[in-house]
């Protein structure tokens, strides 16, 4: 018989969502823990499977308690209580046991809770409860650490697996279901913890209840034990839903998908933008760069059904296209002059990493095989030697006819960085860079929002652990002498493995001895002859060997280390099998295995969510490196469908691009209607988003460039910030522009470090800063052929600063003007009169902004453009349309009443460039 509470239960779920999965008959019969553990119950509890989960229920393993860093009161608990070995020595010994074995009412885990003794948590547990029970029971029974007898954890299950609520105040019960590799199945909702991702559509209890709040759809999410399950929880935006949608056209697999989620909000998307808007913001997102004004004038003309497909191909054809897609993949990567590994190299280490992966993307080398080249790059080829490698570094740095460095089938310097010299900083990085995943967290403690504990990260480690950056001793030792004492021969030096001994000289002297080490390195390295460079290798020793490990006198110092806690631990890939690497010439072999396996759950799905966060200025996991079973993505079935259509097309990233540009998604508009203007996170409508720092530089470049140069300035990407000149490790040139606009430094594992947010200082710059002046009144630059055109030279026509002095000016001769005409006003006669008169002539020609000294243009043989085109070029150079005919009258106006059509359309190029629909892209 179904009790009262258990039907208005199943009422309210019926209710609450348009399909729910009926429960299973395995899990719908099950007890639930306050049933199997009442008192008189005579079923034994598990340290693992009850105690643990308990404590973190109750909140005892938690930040603010017994899980704190330092713990709480002389007694700590494994953060969220996932180190069950280190949770029962706690429970069990120390100074302060909370275990009575031999007087079980008079443990201190039973008295504290229960508010028998003092307790800086309060009461929170009565004696007559389940919990009691749970907690006297098993430590009666003898307190056992029962963490590894009782099987692997397999699953979470929780039920329903989708609510869609229909009116606020509603509530939903969530089930959860524990499910272990022998087949053993609990309900341990009363043991599970729960959150939302967004207390202000829903809230859900301690107790697993969920009560719907506002509209909007976020997720709520069940951890127990190592299992974390989020839940989509919906409460439609409008009663547009079901039959009542309105029919939208969805031209590709991803407006269909897209749409399926909306259809469930009650959320209609936008209309298709523009061909102007889909124009600008196309070219900038695919080339960071704006579409020169011929280019738009000629597609705005096209007639023809496909032209937005073919401009697509067009923009992935070209070379701003690779250079702009180099840049994000240096920025995820990490190319930093400033970290590179030789010091006398930064820059050019920086520009050979540009290089590498610019040829790459350019051919549209697969995506798995790019970061291959990158994950298993060591310095020398594999039967290279020492010398023969020494050669080869110089060569690519030679003066006289340098080799290609792209050409080379790996990228060492990668794994050379300062600051990727640790293990646990090569960890980091690589999780960052080709999982998407943050591991930060699981260095001290459990992961919060993950599965990865400290001691899966430590293992993760260990593949990194052999890879070094130095001078690999352990191979070609005689080879590596004889090219240290060849390079000492030249300073008259005696070097030795470690250079030459310095170990007696002062201070001074270390110092011109480096100097000039320096100096002859630098110098052989020019003429492309052997010097003592440092390699990114492999060191054999450090692979991890079991057998080796046994036996040998390091597998002695090993146990020696061990004994002192330091474990040699096991390779284990995250989530997976443990690896032996001694069997491999290379720790990172299986590790590339693993990314290019179809079942990998981050590879390929990371990559195609930075894509989409770049299209849409979030990923449909967000944050977009921030890849956590708690953080599930807003719509799973589109993220999966651009993840296996990614791997079923062997990784082009050209496939990629296509697929989402042509969608409906992307190019609609970013107007919003009534059902969408409030949603961010679905993609009903394009979103405003402050453009990068490298693509406003450039665009500030090409808004005010000359005629000429409007295709050379797109195509040559050695000018451009897009391109390799902002790597270098002291830039100068507009390194201030880029700072303020938020080009991310690329010293640390997060996409955080770019900004684009707006500040203050960025209106500023756009306002009155010198290097923007510089770029509008360039002479060779589109204002300098208006002023040539019109018999003008750029070095008569007064920047902003001039002007406004010579404003000043202006104001303080007319103030005097009047004065001297108050003084004359009411006196008679004929000079006065005369006075007066030339006195009213100055202030008319004050007014009017002329002076009567000024020079007269020079004849020009150019036609001089009409104040119509001149306005609509400006509108087409920046915000990549024409202008409405109230927008072509006002600048027409403007440009007349000015003192000239240079000096007029310098003030509407500046206006122009201020406005938010060019700092935007729409």
């Amino acid at each position: 018989m179904i009790s009262k509470f258990k039907w208005q239960t199943l009422v309210l779920c019926l209710l609450a969502f348009s399909s729910v999965e009926a429960l299973e008959p395995a899990t719908k019969a099950l007890k639930t823990v306050s049933e199997r553990f009442q008192e008189g119950q005579v079923e034994s509890p598990s340290f693992r499977l009850h105690v643990v989960p308990l404590l973190g229920r109750m909140g005892c393993s938690g930040r603010a308690c017994h899980g704190a860093f330092k713990g709480q009161g002389g007694f700590q608990l494994s953060l969220f209580g996932y180190n069950f070995k280190k949770d029962h020595e706690a429970l069990m010994g120390g100074d302060d046991p909370r275990i009575e074995l031999d007087d079980t009412e008079e443990s201190l885990i039973l008295l504290k809770p229960t508010g028998l003794e003092k307790h800086g948590g309060k009461k929170i547990m009565r004696l007559d409860s389940w919990q009691y029970n749970i907690l006297k029971k098993w430590i009666a029974e003898g307190a056992k650490d029962d963490s590894k007898a009782v099987g692997e954890f397999k699953k979470l299950e929780v039920i329903p697996q989708e609510i869609i609520f229909k009116k606020p105040g509603q509530t939903v019960q969530l089930k959860v279901f524990a499910h272990w590799s022998d087949g053993k199945v609990e309900d341990v909702t009363q043991i599970a913890r729960f959150r939302t991702n967004d207390d202000a559509v829903a809230t859900v209890s301690p107790e697993g209840l969920i009560t719907s709040k506002s509209r909007g759809d976020t997720h709520v999410v069940a951890f127990y034990d190592n299992g974390i399950t989020p839940i989509p929880v919906m409460y439609p935006i409008t009663d547009l839903t079901g039959k009542a949608y309105p029919k939208v056209k969805t031209s590709t697999e991803v407006d269909r998908l897209v749409v399926e989620k909306l259809k469930k909000i009650g959320v209609t998307p936008s209309e298709k933008a523009s061909d102007a808007e889909f124009l600008r913001r196309v070219t900038l997102d695919v080339t960071g760069s704006l579409p020169a004004p011929k280019d738009i004038e000629s597609f705005l003309t096209d007639r023809s059904p496909d032209k937005r497909k073919k401009k697509i191909d067009e923009l992935l054809e070209s070379p701003a296209y690779a250079a702009w897609w180099t840049t994000k993949v240096c920025d995820v990567t990490g190319n930093n002059a400033r970290n590179q590994g030789d010091n006398l190299y930064r820059d050019e280490f920086s520009r050979q990493w540009y290089d590498w992966v610019y040829k790459r993307v350019d051919e549209n080398m697969p995506y798995d095989k790019i970061v291959e080249g990158i994950v298993l790059a060591s310095s020398r080829k594999e039967d290279q030697n020492y010398e023969d490698f020494t050669v080869e570094m110089s060569s690519y740095l030679r003066d006289k006819k340098p080799q290609s460095f792209a050409d080379r089938p790996d990228l060492p310097h990668y794994w050379s960085r300062r600051n990727m010299r640790k293990p646990e900083e090569k960890a980091l990085n690589f999780s960052y860079a080709f999982l998407g995943v943050r591991l930060q967290c699981a260095q001290c403690h459990k992961h919060p929002f993950d599965q990865w504990s400290q001691e899966d990260f430590k293992h993760f480690q260990a593949f990194f652990e052999p890879i070094q950056y130095g001078y690999n001793r352990e191979q070609d030792r005689n080879q590596f002498l004889a090219v240290q004492k060849d390079f000492g021969a030249g300073l008259g030096m005696e070097m030795g493995m470690n250079g030459p001994n310095m170990k007696n000289m002062s201070a001074e002297d270390k110092r011109k001895t480096r100097k000039q080490l320096e100096e002859e390195f630098k110098k052989r390295v020019a003429q492309g002859k052997s010097a003592p460079w440092k390699e990114v290798y492999v060191q054999r020793s450090k692979l991890y060997d079991p057998d080796r490990n046994k036996s040998s006198k390091r597998g002695k110092k090993y146990k020696k280390r061990k004994s002192r806690g330091n474990r040699v631990l096991t390779p284990v890939i995250l989530g997976g099998e443990e690896v032996v690497t001694a069997q491999f010439r290379d720790s990172r072999i299986p590790l590339m295995e693993w990314l290019k396996d179809s079942d990998n759950p981050y590879f390929a799905r990371s990559f195609v969510n930075r894509v989409w966060a770049n299209y849409f200025g979030r990923g449909i996991i967000e944050p977009a490196d921030d890849m956590n079973l708690a953080n599930p993505p807003s719509n799973e079935k589109l993220l999966a469908h651009l993840e296996q259509g990614f791997i079923k097309n062997n990784y082009d990233i050209k496939w990629l691009h296509r697929e989402i540009l042509n969608s409906d998604t992307y190019q609609r508009s970013w107007k919003p209607n009534k059902t969408n203007k409030l949603d961010k996170k679905n993609f009903s409508h394009a979103s405003l988003r402050r453009i990068e720092a490298e693509v406003v530089m450039d665009i500030l470049d090409q808004a005010t460039c000359g005629s000429q140069d409007q295709k050379t300035i797109r195509a040559e990407i050695e000018k451009r910030s897009t391109g390799p000149a902002q790597s270098k490790y002291r830039n100068r040139n507009a390194g201030y522009g880029l700072t303020i606009f938020g080009k991310p430094a690329r010293q640390t594992t997060c996409d955080c470090e770019r900004s684009n947010d707006p500040t203050l200082l960025q209106t500023i710059y756009t306002r009155n800063d010198d290097d923007l002046w510089k770029k509008i009144e360039n002479p060779k630059g589109w204002l300098g052929e208006i002023a040539k055109a019109e018999g003008e030279t750029l070095n008569t026509v007064k920047n902003y600063k001039a002007r406004a002095s010579q404003r000043k000016k202006r104001n303080q001769e007319m103030k005097k003007a009047w004065e001297q005409l108050k003084k004359l006003r009411g006196v008679p006669g004929k000079t006065a009169a005369k006075k007066r008169q030339k006195i009213q002539k100055r202030l008319e020609l004050l007014r009017s902004g002329k002076d009567a000294k000024s020079k007269k243009k020079r004849a020009s043989s150019q036609p001089m453009p009409k104040p119509e085109e001149l306005v609509r070029e400006a509108f087409l150079r920046t915000v990549s349309r024409p202008p409405s005919a109230k927008e072509l009258a006002l600048g027409v106006e403007d440009l007349k009443k000015a003192d000239s059509l240079t000096a007029g359309t310098r003030d509407l190029l500046w206006a122009l460039l201020n406005t938010k629909e060019f700092i935007l892209n729409h």
